[in-house]
């Protein structure tokens, strides 16, 4: 009989460390959308990282999200990871996806064990997206930015682990149709790279 994980922190750690040499492989908005990967691995790619943090709430941990304010210019208004761009004086991807959560959300990097990492995610938009796979003790403080955040919430990982719960979608984009996944939780709309990536997070540990 097959029993269901169990959806802890440290379970997620024991997965995401088990996870063996994963950056040979790159994933991304192609994988949904084959005619478009010599466009997307064509393209001059920026770096990026995003931190995956999984708060630790006992038996059912949680995903922490953002919602980005309407006022930037790329990807407004949507559901992400916190993160950004890797700047030249970034050490390290894990670095910077530190640095992004502390700078958006005010997430202290002592809250935070960095566990592992995930194959790089490319996308239509042009980023290279190295996610960073961590765990968050819990009595952490925020404190939002609002030149960036909307706000920031958590959803039940055992939620966004149930395949159920993904959904293909598809929108018309520059003439084609381009597919993508979406995993509605309540008022919340997740999409697009973020869904994409927690897609990623089930298929390589929890699958």
């Amino acid at each position: 009989m097959c029993h269901s994980p169990a959806y802890t922190a440290a379970e997620f750690s024991r997965r995401a460390v088990r996870e063996k040499a994963p950056h040979a492989v790159e994933l991304g908005d192609h994988v949904l959308n084959p005619s478009l990967k010599d466009m997307i691995l064509g393209n001059r790619l920026r770096d990026a990282a995003v931190l995956v943090p999984v708060v630790d709430r006992g038996a059912e941990a949680t995903l922490l999200l953002t919602t980005r304010t309407a006022a930037l210019r790329n990807h407004s208004g949507q559901i992400a990871f916190p993160g950004g761009r890797i700047d030249p004086d970034d050490a390290t991807a894990e670095f910077a996806a530190l640095r992004e959560a502390r700078e958006e959300i005010g997430l202290d990097p002592g809250h935070v064990a960095v566990v592992g990492r995930l194959p790089d995610y490319v996308t239509g938009s042009g980023y290279r997206i190295a996610p960073v796979l961590a765990t968050v003790s819990p009595g952490f403080q925020m404190s939002i930015n609002p030149a960036e955040v909307d706000d920031a919430f958590e959803v039940p990982l055992r939620f966004l682990m149930d395949p159920a719960n993904h959904h293909r979608e598809s929108r018309l984009w520059n003439g084609r149709e381009r597919f993508f996944y979406t995993m509605p939780h309540g008022n919340r709309y997740i999409w697009g790279i973020t869904a994409g990536i927690i897609r990623t997070v089930y298929e390589r540990l929890y699958a």
